[in-house]
């Protein structure tokens, strides 16, 4: 079994026996623990093994089907390792804030994390897909069973828009098969084979639309507006560990696509006027709209999730740049966004668990008696606005600069560099409402009956690990690009 296979079915493993009667928290630890491990040194190997080649790694392939061509395929490149660093980091932060829970929370964590990881590291489209809906069935259970608030609402909600999501997904995946086969009846679902057929494609009248469908497909699972309206509630609603793998991890499995398989496949698709013009549209919605939306929340939870939405918009951007420099920045702030998100959401649900209520009316003053969640959540926020030396900056003025690589004074500004201009504007929005929410938890007077606690030595790992994360990648973000970059560039984008 190649080493790639073992880190994507350890967790599968984990559940399985967790779910039989293993000790839970020993067991769902000492799995995400290993495959820390594992993908870390996979990930610091990587350039070591492929030079500046930027091909695929620890390929291994197991035959499924002939006719048409279907494999359990698995590969890693610069790309993929960081999205899978992201995973095991964000699962194992998951896991370790999970105190006195049912067996069920290990479970379910465990079940989404071999799903992410699966579609992160397979190269075959079939399994790639296959991996994402199995991350997203204990998703929608977990939100109907343990969820906060309106929690069957946000269930049914989350289950109809992914699912119908996923089901055009699907239709844009078997349109890139067919649209890549040369010749009927010789269809091959593995990606490193279909990128060569890619250039001689014969239906090339046909990748804008399907472009198109995979941007639909893909961009419902990113909550990309306006098929954003699932998100909120549902990671509002969710228990705290859902809302950290789905929020942080398995929503950059759309993020994912469009930069593995969209764009490589279907170039001329995403160079077509009316494409770049409905994503720049559709991102502007990410986040100017759902940035007035996140201001007028009233509940840390209705905050944090809107604003999570709302910075899908950037990296969007990033996308829509058509750069390797707007790409590389698009994956550091994919892999940032996560981090940063995690961690507040555990934040969230700490302060959850100990005060009863989210309502920043009835919070207040809590930095007096828990001066480190103070601290921590401080760094959280500050990463989620961009401040300088916190990861998610370096991921934005990334994108932001690669809009303007091709700027000629000349020729005036184009729609991307105006939609740029007016995307800053998110970044003073999300500073208003993020530092306002700093504010009102942790300082002024705190409300009648309502204690805040730090909590133990073993509790505050898994946020240090998040916080320093942030703060390394921030300081050092080469420590990622040096990885990607190499892996982007072998895809022809300058």
């Amino acid at each position: 079994m190649s080493l790639l296979e073992i880190i994507i079915l350890l967790p599968l493993l984990a559940a399985l026996v967790t779910w039989l009667g293993s000790p839970a928290r020993i067991t769902a630890l000492a799995a995400s623990l290993l495959n820390l491990v594992l993908v870390g040194w996979a990930f610091l190997n990587y350039q070591s093994l492929h030079g500046a080649d930027g091909a695929m790694a620890f390929r291994h392939a197991r035959t499924v089907l002939t006719s048409p061509h279907i494999q359990f395929a698995v590969g890693a490149d610069g790309l993929s390792l960081t999205m899978a660093l992201l995973t095991v980091l964000v699962t194992l932060a998951a896991l370790w804030s999970l105190v006195d829970k049912e067996r069920i929370y290990y479970t379910s964590t465990l079940l989404i994390a071999s799903g992410a990881l699966g579609a992160f590291l397979c190269t075959d489209i079939f399994f790639l897909y296959a991996f994402h809906e199995l991350a997203l069935i204990p998703t929608f259970l977990m939100i109907a069973l343990f969820g906060h608030g309106d929690k069957k609402d946000a269930a049914w909600r989350i289950t109809i828009y992914l699912g119908v999501g996923s089901l055009i997904l699907l239709a844009g995946l078997l349109g890139v098969v067919w649209y890549c086969s040369p010749e009927k009846g010789k269809l091959t679902f593995d990606l490193l084979a279909l990128k060569p057929l890619a250039a001689d494609a014969p239906y090339a009248k046909y990748a804008a639309a399907n472009f198109f469908v995979l941007l639909v497909g893909f961009g419902t699972l990113v909550s990309l507006f306006p098929f954003h309206s699932w998100a909120a509630p549902a990671y509002a609603a969710a228990p705290t560990p859902i809302a950290m793998m789905h929020a942080g991890v398995l929503k950059k499995f759309g993020l994912y696509g469009l930069i593995r398989i969209a764009l490589p496949l279907l170039p001329t698709g995403a160079n077509t006027p009316w494409v770049q013009h409905a994503l720049l549209y559709m991102l502007l919605g990410n986040i100017l709209v759902m940035g007035f939306v996140t201001l007028h929340q009233r509940r840390l939870d209705g905050l944090l999730a809107n604003s999570s939405v709302m910075h899908m918009g950037y990296i969007f951007l990033g996308l829509a740049s058509g750069n390797a420099l707007g790409q590389n920045g698009a994956v550091l702030l994919m892999f940032a966004h996560g981090i940063s998100v995690a961690l507040l959401f555990m934040l969230c649900g700490r302060l959850r668990n100990q005060l009863g209520t989210l309502e920043f009316d009835k919070l207040g003053g809590l930095a007096a008696n828990a001066p480190f969640l103070s601290l921590i959540f401080g760094v959280g926020a500050f990463a989620s606005i961009g401040l300088p030396g916190l990861a998610n900056f370096a991921g934005e003025v990334l994108i932001f600069l690669s809009t303007f690589k091709n700027f000629q004074a000349s020729e005036g500004f184009t729609f991307l560099q105006i939609t740029t201009i007016l995307s800053l504007w998110g970044v003073v929005i999300s500073a208003v409402y993020m530092l306002r929410a700093y504010r009102k938890i942790f300082f002024g007077q705190p409300s009648a009956g309502h204690f805040m606690s730090d909590p133990s030595l073993l509790q505050r790992v898994p946020m240090f690990l998040l916080a320093a994360v942030l703060l390394v990648v921030g300081l050092y973000p080469a420590i990622l690009l040096n990885v990607v970059q190499v892996s982007l560039a072998a895809t022809g984008l300058k």
